[in-house]
């Protein structure tokens, strides 16, 4: 089975036992829970589901793995002729989760 669900304004593609890494969530390691699917369909995509704003009854259920942080992105900005630099970095606080089912 494949799913398209929404978490933290991104959607992301899910199958039974990947992992994923989306924005921070207010979890803790360990813990489990559930959302609805905006898409349903089995792997061939013959049957397919989709229902405005979710599917009934459909549920994706996942484990959280750990709380950590990205890779660090660079932001470099300069002036030409002005001797003006910036050189900043910012690294963002993801969850990491694993799908335990998707139906």
């Amino acid at each position: 089975m494949l799913a398209v669900i929404e978490l933290g304004w991104n959607q992301f593609i899910v199958r039974k036992g990947e992992t994923i890494d989306v924005k921070k969530l207010q979890r803790e390691a360990g813990d489990k829970f559930s959302v609805e699917a905006l898409l349903v369909t089995d792997d061939e995509g013959k049957e397919t589901k989709v229902w405005v704003p979710t599917v009934k009854g459909s549920k994706v259920e996942f484990k959280v793995l750990e709380q950590f942080k990205g890779e660090k992105v660079r932001v470099f900005k300069k002036k030409s002729k002005k001797r003006y630099t910036r050189n900043k970095g910012f690294r963002a606080h993801l969850t990491k989760l694993e799908v335990l089912s998707v139906a």
